[in-house]
């Protein structure tokens, strides 16, 4: 039992994020932005060029495994993409877009926290779009 619960919480969180995808907060005038650190099925929040970035981790045996929702701020008729990569403690994952913009997240020691690197720059041009 304890194991189908385990499987169920990654696929429950994921669905979550999703569906965060489709509510109003793209839309906010001063968008939330969160760019770590954060523990497990806490949220990063981002925004690259006209995307909004949602991910989150669970640990899988020292290493973090990432989900990520990307979506359109201003076509709610495109369809999110869900990403997911399983990190070792200090790997990069490299989110890029085709504006010449991009995230870098890491995994912590011990598998322990997920954080974005390049946060000066993602609030620098995030404070001269708004």
């Amino acid at each position: 039992m304890l194991l189908r619960t385990l499987r169920i919480l990654p696929l429950a969180a994921a669905s979550m994020l999703a569906a965060l995808a489709f509510t109003d907060m793209a839309s906010a005038e001063q968008a939330e932005i969160n760019l770590g650190p954060v523990g497990p099925y806490q949220p990063i929040v981002a925004t690259v060029g006209d995307k909004r970035i949602i991910a989150y981790y669970a640990p899988d045996g020292g290493k973090c495994a990432v989900s990520a929702v990307v979506f359109d701020t201003a076509d709610r008729g495109q369809t999110p993409a869900r990403i997911r990569v399983a990190l070792h403690p200090g790997e990069l994952f490299h989110l890029d877009s085709v504006v010449d913009q991009t995230v870098v997240m890491t995994c912590g020691p011990n598998a322990e926290m997920i954080t974005v690197l390049n946060r000066g720059e993602l609030l620098t041009k995030a404070a001269r779009v708004n």
